[in-house]
């Protein structure tokens, strides 16, 4: 039986189809969500926290401010669903938000945000591929932040709470940003200058590149060809495992073949749901 295609593509849904294609079916279209984690959750408290600060004057973009946009953000997991599912204890909470403060610190070694213009942050955008004659896509995401640099460029920038990969790994961690970049151009009609990820765990560092012409071509390539051999996918209902190391962190093992599980029997939604964009406030560029 045919599967029914999802609406859209993200970079994570990239990720995940590259990564597997069955972990993609059970969180694209069973919509089965991943259980939270601490390192999600707390990846997502940094980005509310970092997001606060940048929205503030120049000037005020200090150690301090920042550690009071922390706090505020701390200050609204109490109606938080996942973080209420994490059901930490005491100890636990107090290390949680201890490592979350080591990051923020950590932010400020690599870069100086009273430098930063920014023109969006956490910033939707989207926009609809042609694959063919007859089939399209809406790719879509969310920036952490866009901005001008000195010379009047575009540059996208997406914060991870993780240590940075080893160097032979990192041009490929860089195809998210790569498609924020072909959104940007797009959309606003510019290709940004620089594309980076703003590493914070470990040794905090920087991964960037320059997007070109054959960078961008090669994105819009990629996506063409994930989203048709997703399109196939569904018409033969057949999404294959495969089997790595992520298999570890992965909490769809009991419908995995390769743990003795049927994908059949993963649950469908009881309608269409699309999950929730966040809107933002930021002017567009």
């Amino acid at each position: 039986m045919a599967l029914k295609l999802p609406t859209s593509l993200s970079p994570s849904k990239v990720s995940t189809f590259t990564d597997c294609a069955l972990s993609f079916r059970f969180s694209a279209i069973n919509k089965i969500q991943q259980p939270p984690t601490v390192a999600t959750v707390k990846g997502t408290l940094v980005h509310s926290a970092l997001e606060r600060l940048l929205a503030l004057d120049a000037a005020d973009r200090t150690v301090d401010n920042a550690v009071t946009c922390l706090h505020d953000a701390s200050a609204e997991l109490d109606t938080d669903p996942e973080w209420q599912e994490l059901a930490l204890n005491a100890d636990d909470q107090a290390t949680f938000f201890r490592d979350a403060d080591v990051l923020i610190h950590k932010y400020f070694d690599i870069e100086d945000p009273t430098s930063i213009e920014p023109i969006g942050l956490e910033l939707h955008v989207e926009h609809e591929l042609t694959v063919r004659e007859g089939s399209s896509v809406t790719l879509r995401g969310i920036i952490d932040r866009l901005e001008r640099d000195a010379n009047g460029q575009l540059v996208v920038s997406d914060y991870k709470t993780g240590k940075a990969p080893a160097e032979g790994y990192q041009q490929s961690r860089l195809t998210g940003v790569h498609i924020y970049s072909y959104l940007c151009e797009q959309i606003y009609g510019e290709r940004p200058g620089k594309v980076q990820l703003l590493y914070l765990g470990g040794s905090p560092t920087i991964v960037e590149t320059i997007p070109t012409e054959q960078s961008t071509r090669q994105i819009e390539r990629k996506v063409t060809s994930i989203w048709s051999a997703i399109e196939t996918a569904c018409e033969r209902d057949d999404f294959r495992p495969k089997k790595s190391r992520l298999c570890s962190w992965c909490s769809y093992q009991q419908w995995c073949p390769e743990f003795g599980g049927n994908p059949d029997d993963a649950p469908f939604p009881a309608e269409d749901l699309d999950r929730p964009v966040r809107t933002n406030g930021f002017r567009q560029p």
